[in-house]
């Protein structure tokens, strides 16, 4: 049995996470820390763990083999610095810092600690990702042109980030505010399909967007935005995100010289020259796609308990951060930013 402790559990996945964890007889939850007693101590009770005022308990309790970062972002330097130098092996909550500067930062202490990482980058354990990954590698789309990914929601439509005065433990309003989240809508959601458009094409050249409130309902926060990049390789990336949207119904749609896919209504539509069974006129069946893998945060507890899975590397968080960051440079400027 793999004990764990929770450091800053203040993201909305938070009740995710916990849900996980109670399905497992394999892991278990020893203590609980946050800034905000109220919040350690009602995650700690639906745990069946102890909330803990003093993080360096965590910190130097041996018989804890990994910790789960679900802090506000801008705490995620100092509780990664301090895990780092305890070695304690970690799931950090993307994004993994407040930019690029930091992120790459939190990467190499992380790297230097030698720890298990991972984080929260779930849509790569998708089958129909996973398969369209495969044609790519398999060159069964031809050279990629262009590449558009979209992760839109209805939070602020809905209100989910509005604050909770009777329910702190549940109040996550800080998302909305960019001096402790480091993003707004376009970076929370954004990330997860800007990480799967780097999985499958490589380094990013340069990148611009046009991000917006939207709604208006977060002040300071943007609740909309769409990007453009540019990868190496030559393809044309966008990138839609946003919380003002009632549904997402075509999240993905990839373009090559031999064929396209499209990810419609939770349906993928293959057309390829290279694979002739595949001509569009039915959706993939899903016995013919890969196999799913369970969500990132199962698989942080998957590599905790010895079993060999595939997880994201430090280095690649941070590279998102960095996209992603300069992508927000570009909106702020009008201008094309170089990624570095």
């Amino acid at each position: 049995m793999i004990e764990l402790a929770f450091v800053g559990c203040g993201h909305i996945h938070t009740p995710g996470f916990v849900n996980m964890l109670k399905k497992r007889n394999d892991v278990k939850v020893k203590s609980v820390w946050d800034p905000m007693p109220e919040r350690s101590a009602f995650r700690a009770k639906d745990l069946g763990a102890t909330a803990v005022t003093d993080l360096k308990e965590i910190l130097k309790d041996s018989s804890i083999g990994g910790i789960i970062v679900c802090s506000e972002t801008s705490h995620h330097q100092e509780l990664v610095t301090a895990a780092a130098k305890a070695k304690k092996n970690m799931f950090v909550e993307k994004p993994l810092g407040m930019g690029a500067k930091d992120a790459q930062a939190i990467a190499k202490l992380i790297e230097k600690a030698g720890v298990i990482f991972q984080t929260g980058y779930f849509t790569r354990s998708s089958p129909q990702y996973r398969f369209i990954k495969k044609l790519i590698d398999e060159k069964a789309l031809g050279q990629i042109t262009r590449i558009r990914g979209s992760n839109c929601h209805s939070g602020a439509l809905g209100g989910w980030f509005d604050a909770k005065p009777k329910d702190p433990a549940n109040d996550w309003l800080w998302m909305t505010d960019l001096a402790r989240s480091g993003v707004g809508a376009f970076g929370d959601l954004g990330t997860h399909l800007l990480d799967v458009m780097i999985w499958m094409m490589g380094d990013v050249d340069k990148v611009t967007a046009q991000i917006d409130n939207g709604t208006a309902r977060y002040k300071g926060c943007d609740e909309t935005g769409e990007g453009l990049l540019r990868f190496k390789n030559g393809a044309i990336g966008t990138l839609a995100a946003g919380w003002d949207d009632l549904a997402n119904p075509m999240p993905f749609l990839i373009s090559g010289t031999e064929g396209h896919a499209a990810i419609i209504n939770n349906q993928l539509h293959l057309t390829s020259k290279k694979k002739p069974e595949f001509d569009g006129t039915a959706p993939v069946r899903s016995s013919e796609m890969e196999a799913s893998l369970p969500h990132a945060f199962e698989l942080y507890l998957d590599a905790l308990v010895g079993k060999k899975v595939p997880l994201v590397s430090a280095k690649e968080a941070a590279y998102r951060s960095t996209v992603m960051d300069a992508m927000y440079e570009g909106a702020r400027t009008g201008q094309w930013v170089k990624v570095k």
